[in-house]
């Protein structure tokens, strides 16, 4: 019996197609959406929040990320944009494997090279994998047509 993967990116191109600029303009939203959240939560920290807001904008970013990327395998703007993270066995993220996507993903950003070859990454890798779905074997596909019955 063959273990699942993803699909190859040779055989089957359209699972990969975009995928670079549909990461960035998830990216985006996905920033949006922690930025909008942040600036919401700053009232209730009595405006302490204020004062630390880089650190605030981490904490509800990591949570967002991990939380949407365990519930759904993709964040909202990745989902906003019809894509995915899968496991190299084809499987959704589950919340250890988010939350180790999300981790390397925050350490990736705070290392301005890391950051830099991550891009390179998947801007010229045949899956289009950032250094953090290299390191832990995730790989981002567009999402399949959900299957009516």
């Amino acid at each position: 019996m063959m273990t699942p993967t993803t699909p190859d990116p040779f055989d089957q191109p359209e699972f990969y197609s975009g995928i670079p600029t549909k990461r960035f303009m998830a990216w985006v939203v996905d920033a949006l959406l922690v930025l909008i959240a942040s600036v919401l939560i700053v009232p209730f920290t009595a405006f302490i929040g204020l004062f630390l807001f880089p650190l605030l904008m981490l904490i509800v970013g990591f949570t967002y990320r991990v939380a949407t990327l365990a519930s759904g395998s993709a964040t909202w703007g990745m989902r906003l944009f019809g894509m995915e993270l899968r496991t190299a066995r084809d499987e959704p993220l589950d919340l250890a494997s988010a939350f180790l996507h999300t981790a390397g993903y925050s350490v990736s950003v705070a290392m301005m090279p890391l950051q830099v070859i991550s891009i390179i990454l998947i801007c010229s890798t045949s899956r289009h994998q950032s250094l953090t779905d290299v390191i832990l074997g995730t790989v981002p596909l567009n999402r399949r047509a959900e299957s009516v019955n």
